[in-house]
């Protein structure tokens, strides 16, 4: 039985209508598994668990997820497990939502850790409120459901005749002890991958053994390595996966074959970034008889080059995305496809799977017609010189062809179009500036630059959104499952706590329960200084987006209905939408397994969330490398979290991100107020909050521990609003006006 379909056939045996928890071996039978079946349960039960989608009550019995309670004694919760470096720890349980009251996180002492390790998925058995002397509840591990790894990376050293690792990072709190490590020969400050033989526990030390040794600590390239190693990340493409790339490579001439569109007439253009390698989209853009806009999103086509059950299919999934480390990048596909044979070069006969959709003058869109095309992209832009032509069109005119011209100036148009229909529907946009490192031949920090996100790529955006949209719809219409791609609404709770937070700001908000007040919210602080600070808090209270076939639409984006089809080159999810279009267009019916596609989605959002955290962790250790030569260093920093422990700040021009410890605090008798956010101290005006900006100097690196320690040299003055929504006198005014009996008032906004 494959996985996917023993998992869909456990969760319709779990959710069905009055079932009652049993234990895994009575699943078994009823699913009428044999021995190795019965294997294949447990594992699928493992994952399932882990994604929160059923659990385990008291004895062990399975049954549907359960929302945790410490009612009784014995209760059972599955979690991921987070151990802090005094050995005690913390579970989330499985289910809560990113950013979720961490108050209901689960205590579990060191003594009742076991040999749990950080990222384990664990079985909690939560103690009697009695037994209870903290907020949060409290448990001890039962089972260690599956680890999240059993190879680490870390330093080796010798003493007392002994042979140790310091694992990077916190996840265990004492130096791994070595078996023989002779074969491997190490030296001192060598990084080295290990193999955990025993996880350690607060009273028995752990053991590993060498499996690989990557070099000298502070080497080039040494850091980068010991990520990939960390995070178990992909490197060389698998033999037969090559072999294969090459084979469509002998195969491929340029040719249109029967069933797909010649587009090489049509005028289409690609932009993006100056450095980019590969090209996956193209746009183009006409006026038809009826007045009407017509959007061509042309997606290079993966599916043609990457076919189910076969060696490169089985790369793409395994990888899931494409991974962007700071000085590298791991492609989901070899490069003789995702750089060449897919890539929509400029001037080359490139096949795509094409979305066009007509939209009337004021944006609507009336008809959606999905093809499999082929195009010539007449021009590749980059992201720079199509803002120079923005803001001098006339200057351009001679320097492209008349049609490439005319081109731009209505995607400019129409992406106005759509973003302003975007808005008033809901839609959020947060501003969040993003910092990227610049990196010398060594692969080091030298420095860092700010990405502005410009017109040029807010227009690319507004088109491929559009595209994604529209191709969901049309999916939707056939009545078929696909991986959508999911942004569930924020939980109430965390938005009630944001709206105090605001007011305690001074802004006068009504629920921001609604996203339209969110709106009015982000556009009133839009250019103030207490921008960063309600952005970072908003960003908190949402929740993660995922992929799921689940019909929940997508909240930052107020859509109903929202997919992933524009980058099938770096993501595997856009890939099976376009094999599912293919299918459509070649009139054959698509498999509509809702429980496969769960897996899919669920391995795939796993995969992102990999990704992206190797990529923050090398960020991280480039950056405390290049300031463990500079304490005493002065960083203008912004305040991006605030705990009972003290401050957590992130440099403007630099983006590290270090603590200022409470007791570095010396200037007051500071306490943490967990609702606000805030350490307030006695003294008047004495008081940090999330987005605060201070100055702060090094006190402290540990490159393996990936630690930064910050002290506050100066704090800026709080300055005046530059803008106030909703105040009391406002919305007295307001309604004043509504009747037609007031008149302006003066003095209402502070600058």
């Amino acid at each position: 039985m494959r996985n996917e379909q023993l998992e869909h056939e456990l969760l319709a045996l779990v959710n069905q209508k009055g079932f009652k928890p049993v234990k895994p071996r009575v699943i078994a039978k009823q699913l009428k598994l044999d021995e190795e079946g019965a294997r294949d349960l447990k594992r699928a039960i493992k994952r399932l668990v882990k994604a929160g989608k059923v659990s385990y009550g008291a004895n062990h019995l399975l049954g549907p997820p359960t929302a945790p309670t410490i009612k009784e004694q014995g209760y059972r919760v599955t979690g991921v497990f987070r151990r802090a470096d005094a050995g005690f720890g913390f579970v989330r349980p499985s289910g809560s939502a990113p950013g979720a009251d961490r108050t209901q996180d689960i205590f579990i002492s060191k003594f009742d850790a076991g040999d749990a390790a950080t990222g384990d998925t664990v079985l909690v058995r939560l103690k009697k409120k009695t037994e209870m002397r903290r907020p949060n509840p409290e448990g001890e591990i039962a089972e260690i459901i599956e680890r999240q790894t059993h190879q680490f990376v870390g330093t080796y050293f010798e003493e007392g005749g002994q042979s140790y690792v310091h694992v990077d990072g916190l996840p265990f709190t004492q130096p791994i002890l070595l078996g023989d490590p002779g074969v491997k020969r190490p030296k001192a400050d060598d990084k080295v991958v290990i193999e955990m033989v025993r996880f350690p526990t607060h009273s028995n030390q752990g053991e590993g053994v060498i499996t690989e040794i990557l070099g000298q600590r502070g080497e080039p390239g040494v850091d980068t390595l010991s990520i990939i190693r960390e995070f178990n990340l992909p490197e060389d493409f698998a033999e037969d996966a090559v072999q294969e790339s090459r084979h469509q490579a002998d195969l491929f001439d340029e040719s249109i074959p029967e069933g797909r569109t010649d587009l090489t007439g049509l005028v289409t253009i690609t932009i993006d970034p100056v450095d980019a390698r590969d090209f996956d989209d193209a746009v183009s853009l006409e006026m038809n008889e009826k007045g009407h806009w017509v959007l061509g999103v042309h997606i290079a086509d993966v599916s043609h080059f990457v076919q189910p059950d076969t060696a490169l299919d089985r790369e793409a999934y395994s990888r899931a995305t494409s991974t962007y480390l700071p000085d590298r990048v791991i492609p989901m596909i070899p490069e003789i496809i995702s750089n060449g044979l897919a890539s929509l070069q400029p001037d080359r006969v490139r096949y795509t799977k094409s979305v066009f959709i007509e939209y009337t003058p004021e944006g609507v869109s009336v008809h959606v017609e999905p093809m499999s095309g082929a195009i010539r992209s007449r021009r590749r832009f980059t992201y720079e010189e199509v803002d120079e032509y923005l803001a001098d069109p006339e200057g351009w005119r001679s320097k492209l062809d008349p049609k490439v011209h005319a081109l731009l100036g209505r995607m400019q148009k129409l992406a106005a179009i759509l973003r302003e229909r975007r808005f008033k529907r809901g839609g959020l946009e947060l501003t969040m500036p993003e910092v990227k490192v610049d990196l010398d031949a060594d692969g080091r920090v030298e420095g860092a630059h700010l990405v502005v996100n410009t017109e040029s790529h807010r227009i690319i955006e507004d088109c491929m959104l559009a595209a994604n949209e529209a191709v969901a719809e049309y999916l939707e219409k056939a009545e078929l499952q696909f991986i959508r791609r999911v942004h569930m609404a924020p939980d109430p709770r965390k938005l009630k706590a944001l709206t105090e937070f605001v007011t305690g700001m001074g802004y006068q908000v009504e629920s921001l329960e609604s996203r339209f007040e969110l709106q009015k919210l982000l556009a009133a602080v839009h250019g103030t200084p207490e921008e960063r600070a309600i952005n970072f808090a908003l960003l908190r209270s949402l929740q993660r987006a995922v992929y799921s076939p689940e019909k929940e639409g997508h909240y930052a984006l107020a859509s109903e209905c929202y997919t992933h089809f524009t980058s099938p080159i770096r993501r595997y999810p856009d890939l099976t939408i376009h094999r599912l279009l293919d299918q459509i267009l070649r009139g054959k019916k698509p498999r509509n397994d809702f429980g496969a596609l769960a897996v899919v989605g669920e391995h795939c959002s796993d995969r992102e969330r990999r990704a992206e955290a190797a990529e923050r962790e090398l960020t991280k250790v480039k950056l405390l490398d290049y300031l463990s030569s500079r304490i005493g260093l002065k960083l203008e920093a912004v305040v991006t979290g605030v705990e009972e422990f003290g401050l957590f700040a992130q440099g403007v021009d630099l983006p590290a991100e270090g603590l200022i410890h409470i007791s570095s605090l010396q200037d007051d008798f500071y306490r943490f107020d967990r609702a606000s956010h805030t350490l307030t101290g006695n003294r008047a005006g004495n008081r940090y909050q999330l987005g605060d900006h201070v100055t702060v100097s090094v006190a402290r690196v540990d490159v393996d521990r990936r630690e930064l320690d910050l002290r506050v040299v100066s704090r800026d003055a709080r300055p005046a609003r530059n803008s106030r929504i909703g105040t009391k006198s406002e919305r007295k005014e307001k309604k004043g006006k509504a009747k037609g009996k007031s008149k302006p008032s003066k003095g209402k906004r502070r600058r």
